[in-house]
């Protein structure tokens, strides 16, 4: 006895569409690789080495790596509140570190590695590298601050600075003071309110961070009018 032979007639749910979608290529997003390095780093939240790694992640996020450190900083503060504090501290001296080592690429060898930061570093294009050297000009401090307390490619603009050689000391006062207000800030919250806050900064901290920012730039414009 012959088996019937399926075709859509037999199978009459099966559509074209659906054949063609399931013929189709698996089309993987760009930010699949993103996402995955996203879960590697919350990986080590319950390392032995977590702080250790809290550290080499801060800093190579200051110049190259693409995870900002508060995705491992805010699971350590939750699960240690009572260190929350000095895993605060690691982040902020690690990522002030490593925004010196990418303002020496860009002062020393951006030519040489310009497009590599171009084509395999999120977050970097040319177009916004020429916005950066116009916002130095201007507004140089501020620059760096935003940079460091806003969801803004931190990494970008030390580089920029490196490039464009601004001045070391103000570059250096104001990663200090916009990492570690950022960093603490996070750390504050987690320690005063546990794991509830969390929903809440997920949400709303970058942008309630950005608010925050323009009024504070807003404010010292309007004390400078005045005048």
């Amino acid at each position: 006895m012959s088996l019937p032979i399926e075709t859509p007639e037999t199978h009459p749910e099966v559509t074209p569409a659906d054949r063609a979608a399931a013929e189709a290529p698996v089309v993987v997003s760009r930010w699949a690789i993103h996402r995955r390095l996203y879960d590697w780093v919350l990986s080590f939240a319950h390392h032995k080495h977590s702080t250790s790694a809290l550290f080499l992640m801060s800093f190579a996020e200051s110049s190259f790596f693409p995870v900002p450190p508060d995705v491992l900083l805010l699971p350590l503060c939750l699960e240690r509140q009572r260190r929350a504090f000095w895993y605060a501290t690691v982040c902020t001296v690690a990522s002030v570190l490593g925004g010196m080592l990418g303002y020496l690429i860009g002062w020393g060898i951006w030519e040489a590695v310009s497009e590599l930061f171009f084509r395999f570093v999120p977050g970097f294009t040319r177009e916004g590298f020429e916005r950066v050297q116009g916002l130095y000009r201007d507004w140089d401090f501020w620059v760096v601050f935003i940079a460091g307390f806003t969801p803004i490619p931190y990494k970008i603009f030390t580089i920029a600075a490196g490039v464009f050689q601004i001045s070391v000391p103000m570059f250096i006062i104001a990663s200090v003071i916009s990492r570690a207000a950022r960093f603490f800030l996070l750390a504050t919250l987690a320690w005063k309110f546990g794991r509830p806050i969390v929903a809440f900064i997920d949400r709303y901290f970058n942008l309630l961070s950005i608010a925050f920012v323009i009024l504070l730039i807003g404010g010292f414009v309007i004390l400078k009018l005045l005048k």
